[in-house]
Formats: structure tokens, C-alpha cells, sequence
């Protein structure tokens, strides 16, 4: 019996399979590399960003902890020079460059606390909440700030 006119032998799977998927071509590959490679950089990117504004968030936290130890030390009746450089130590220990005064204007004190601002943090200008001033001093250039204000 012979096949009839417009009918194709016999074919295996594997045959049939061959002609119907055709192959990748070089440019779709490098293209779908490109595009992941793409992601990736963006999501390395957005790790990095995210673990310098944690570290810059860890040290503002130190910061106002320090802040709210010595305003709560200053108000206190016996408040002396002894607190004031204490916590003066810790925040050198805890922060770069790490300062602590108190500035009193009008009757009202404040504790600042300073250190020196990272490389990598986003510029004053950047930076939404952080005020201009602190504790009615402005901070030095390449510094960062925290003030607590506090009446004695």
C-alpha cells in the first residue's frame, strides 16, 4: 500500500519534535542575559541602599538615646559636669567623631548630639525630616545632629 499524495511517511516523536521547535537564536539569548543581568545590578543597588540608610538609622537611633540620657541627666536637680561627660564618652564610643553638649537658649536646653556623617549618606538637601537647625546651632559641615530639647 502505498501512502497517499500529501501525507507524510511515518515520523518518531523526536523527529516530529525537531521540526517543530526551532532553536533559540544568538540575540534572543544575549538579550534575556542583558535583561537579567540588568536585574540583578538593580537589585544589588537596592540592598546596598538599603543597608547604608540602615547604618545611618542605627546611628541616629544611638543618637537620640544618648540626647534623651542627657537631658534626662541635666534636668535633673543634681545635674553636674561628671554626666555631661560620661555620655560625652559613650556617644565618642558609639559614634564616629561623637560629641554631646547642651545649649541653652531663652530657658529652654536642648542636648545635641553630633558625629560625623558618612561618606555614602544622603546630602542635607536629600533628606526630608532632617531640620535645619540643631538645638539652635547649626551642625557642622560633614556632621550629622540630633537635639533634645529639655527645661531644667
Amino acid at each position: 500500500m502505498r501512502p497517499s499524495i500529501g501525507s507524510s511517511p511515518a515520523q518518531t516523536p523526536a523527529q516530529r519534535c525537531c521540526r517543530q521547535c526551532s532553536g533559540s537564536s544568538l540575540i534572543e539569548v544575549m538579550l534575556a542575559v542583558t535583561v537579567m543581568a540588568v536585574t540583578a545590578l538593580g537589585l544589588i543597588a537596592g540592598q546596598l541602599w538599603t543597608a547604608r540608610e540602615a547604618r545611618a538609622m542605627s546611628m541616629r537611633e544611638q543618637a537620640a538615646w544618648i540626647a534623651d540620657s542627657v537631658a534626662e541627666a541635666m534636668s535633673a536637680p543634681y545635674a553636674n559636669e561628671a554626666a555631661l561627660s560620661a555620655w560625652s564618652a559613650r556617644a565618642a564610643t558609639v559614634l564616629p567623631r561623637g560629641d554631646v553638649s547642651v545649649v541653652a537658649i531663652d530657658g529652654v536646653s536642648a542636648a545635641r548630639v553630633t558625629w560625623a556623617a558618612s561618606h555614602n549618606s544622603p546630602r542635607a538637601d536629600d533628606m526630608i525630616d532632617k531640620p535645619e537647625r540643631c538645638g539652635a546651632v547649626d551642625a557642622p559641615v560633614g556632621f550629622s545632629c540630633v537635639a533634645l530639647a529639655f527645661v531644667k
